[in-house]
């Protein structure tokens, strides 16, 4: 009981729920791993009794907790002895004080007349002095403290604390919005990997001037009003015998873009090379535009190592060329704005390039970003540090660039960037940020229906109570990176916001287990840096949802992410005697709506069901093909009798464009804020970008985009296509850019 009772204070589930009225307990050693990892002992009994005594002496003698998160309506989380006196400096540095909280004045929840101790009762002020501890959910504010916090502006300020017996605590003060930004009118829009959108232009794979390109035309053509893209995160580099991992999803930092996305030509410098430099550029460019015919013309995958290795060697040479007095200007801004977390980044970089990026084999204290090996190494490094922080501001403004085309083009959202759910456990962020990472932790699925065997993802979760200590600024400061040229963010596994499954080192997925975050907290960094940014939030609440969670985010503003194929009735029955498809008035407004995405098949496989014979070549099928291709076979019948009812295939159920069109068409209907086209879908390509449950047996993260044959396509040949004018023609037609949601 005493493990338990521990495991509760520290978020840490004994037992979760794989199905429904079933529950399967955790095994005792993941529990005590998982608290190991938090920093607590729980190995023996008398461990155990030791971290709850300190547990109850540091919640009694605490002051103020790590962080108080507040917004409007919602009462901070305090409990305070009579008479304490609060003080806020703002980040505008101007200190604000309110006087001392009194016994027995009333907050936004009632009487303030006696301490709380568990999470099922509210806090409060103790007449006594400290309060007594426990796991305190929505404490009141004394002396109308909850007016006074709401008066606050929005934003990442302080709070002090002064008890009359002398005790002082500060404490990080979150005021957030309630909400996040929401786009006034429904909008349309791409969905597509950007470095499978190669053009005329590019290096072997899609880059930032392919994206700017596509949204200025697209809103200008099309009257799309966003496009959506794979994470542009910074990935670990390869090595001779490791080629880069070419997964968008497990990336070396999500706090920086890749320069691999770079179009060389246009950084400004590029045009200034004379000489050798302009002479070997030249080679590069004729180098580039031969592995760009290799993959558009020759049927080669995209590598990403080969393009890098190309770019890498060019911005070598751009580099010699020294930067306009207000390019340098604008360079050194970079600099200051980003600070240690860009430094660290770069010095990573540069020692990844001398000792391969496993950093936790690197020699002389290296593996420590603060040891004294690493502070000479950073003087040691400057040139090649400086060279990746230049690297960042050139991906940086080039970024901002394709932003500012998507906005210009009259999209109202632009361009929507996803984060990942976590880092590579060798990449620059687990190196840089270790005191807020789980050592020994990765994160993944437990056992489900589709996947006896859980999942583990191979990356680090986040501490939630170094978060917390630190006021959460990694967080906000990872938020504020990635918003910067954002009109909206995705975030993939949304429902991390709320709780992770942590898998220890060396065990098997199915003996992992749940560990809570504060979602009050996460939800409200995240709104406050949205809010500050003007962007909408986009959660994927695809799989496994605890109950509450849609409901939470849906009250907070994030808007959902709906996949046609799983919008089901499951209190209805099909022709299956399974769930039946949701007809499109019973669709959420807020959402961004979808036929398909990266992790699933392309419609026109699914139609056709090209994508079971596909998984049946690669062994991927948990029952016999025949059974498979049955079940398939009814699910697409359903739907496509569907759309037949409500008018919406007026081609026939043969025809596959029209059944695309279809779809699409049945999107439209629904009251979906944002109505998201594959790409892909668009031409006709039956391939998925990403096959999940495959590694090398299947190109995953590395195809361009093909019409129905095959055969690639550019993103000249993408416009021109008679087939994407036709669909998003209809789809035009369907969703006007002013139409309200």
């Amino acid at each position: 009981m005493g493990r338990a009772r521990l495991a509760e204070l520290h978020g840490v589930a004994t037992s979760y729920e794989p199905a429904p009225g079933r529950t399967v307990q955790v095994p005792e050693d993941t529990v005590v791993a998982v608290l190991a990892a938090l920093g607590v002992d729980a190995s023996t009994p008398e461990s155990v009794r030791e971290a709850l005594d300190r547990h109850e002496r540091r919640q009694r003698d605490r002051l103020l907790p790590p962080c108080v998160v507040v917004r409007p309506g919602k009462a901070p989380r305090l409990s305070l002895p009579e008479g304490t006196a609060l003080r806020v400096r703002p980040e505008d540095g101007a200190p604000h004080t309110w006087g001392r909280a009194a016994a027995g004045t009333r907050g936004a929840d009632g009487p303030l007349t006696e301490a709380r101790t568990d999470s099922a009762h509210r806090g409060g002020v103790h007449k006594g002095g400290a309060h007594t501890g426990g796991v305190l959910t929505e404490g009141t504010a004394a002396d109308g403290l909850l007016t006074a916090f709401a008066a606050l502006p929005p934003g990442a300020h302080t709070l002090l604390a002064e008890a009359p017996d002398g005790r002082r605590a500060t404490a990080p003060l979150i005021v957030a919005p309630d909400r996040m930004p929401l786009s006034p009118v429904r909008s349309h829009g791409f969905l597509v990997q950007l470095y499978s959108l190669l053009s005329a232009r590019s290096w072997g794979m899609g880059d930032l001037g392919d994206l700017a390109d596509l949204a200025a035309w697209s809103g200008r053509a099309l009257g799309a009003g966003f496009i959506q893209i794979n994470p542009l995160h910074a990935a670990v580099p390869g090595t001779p015998g490791a080629p880069t991992d070419p997964s968008p999803y497990r990336p070396s930092s999500r706090r920086f873009p890749d320069p691999v996305h770079l179009r060389i030509e246009d950084v400004p410098e590029y045009v200034q090379l004379r000489g050798h430099a302009r002479e070997r550029a030249d080679q590069l460019l004729e180098a580039a535009a031969a592995l760009r015919t290799s993959v558009l013309r020759e049927g080669a995958l995209i590598d990403r190592d080969a393009v890098w290795a190309l770019k890498r060697e060019a911005l070598e040479l751009v580099r010699t060329v020294p930067l306009s007095p207000g390019r340098r200007a604008a360079y050194c801004d970079f600099l200051a704005e980003r600070g240690q977390a860009l430094e660290d980044h770069a010095l990573w970089c540069a020692l990844a390039e001398t000792h391969g990026p496993q950093w936790r084999t690197w020699p002389g204290g290296l593996a420590d970003p603060r040891s004294a090996g690493t502070a000479r190494a950073r003087a040691e490094h400057l040139d090649r540090t400086d060279f990746h922080c230049w690297l960042a501001w050139l991906t940086d403004t080039q970024l901002a660039a394709a932003q500012r085309a998507a906005r210009d083009a009259g999209m109202g959202i632009g361009l929507v960037h996803d984060l990942a759910v976590g880092v590579h456990p060798s990449g620059a962020d687990a190196w840089a940020l270790q005191d807020v990472f789980a050592a020994g932790m990765s994160i993944g699925a437990p056992p489900d229906a589709f996947n006896s065997r859980g999942q583990d993802w191979g990356l680090p979760p986040w501490r939630p109570d170094a978060l917390a200590a630190t006021g959460y600024a990694p967080y906000r400061d990872l938020l504020r990176g990635l918003l910067r040229h954002a009109g909206a963010l995705r975030i993939d596994h949304v429902m991390g916001l709320f709780r992770l499954w942590w898998v220890p080192e060396g065990r098997e997925p199915t003996e992992g287990c749940y560990v809570r975050y504060d979602a009050e907290a996460m939800l409200g960094v995240l709104a406050l840096e949205a809010h500050r940014a003007g962007t909408v939030v986009i959660g994927e609440d695809l799989g496994t949802v605890e109950p509450g969670v849609r409901e939470e985010l849906e009250r907070r503003g994030v808007l959902g992410t709906s996949v046609m194929w799983f919008e089901r009735n499951y209190n209805g029955a099909g022709a299956t005697g399974a769930a039946r498809p949701l007809s499109p008035r019973e669709w959420r407004a807020d959402c961004l709506a979808t036929v398909t995405t990266h992790d699933l098949p392309s419609t026109a496989a699914r139609l056709t069901g090209d994508h079971v014979e596909l998984r049946h070549r690669l062994g991927l099928l948990t029952r016999p093909l025949a059974e498979e291709r049955a079940a398939d076979a009814v699910e697409v019948a359903e739907w496509l009798a569907l759309l037949g009812r409500l008018g919406l295939l007026p081609e026939g159920p043969g025809d596959e464009e029209g059944a695309v069109k279809a779809v699409h068409r049945f999107l439209l209907r629904t009251p979906a804020r944002m109505v998201g086209v594959w790409l892909p879908d668009a031409v006709g390509d039956r391939r998925p970008q990403n096959l999940p449950g495959t590694w090398d047996q299947y190109p995953n993260w590395r195809l361009p985009i093909a019409d129905a044959e095959g055969r690639p396509m550019s993103l000249e040949e993408l416009v021109a296509s008679p087939r994407l004018r036709e669909l998003m023609a209809e789809v035009a037609r369907l969703a006007p850019r002013d139409a309200a949601p």
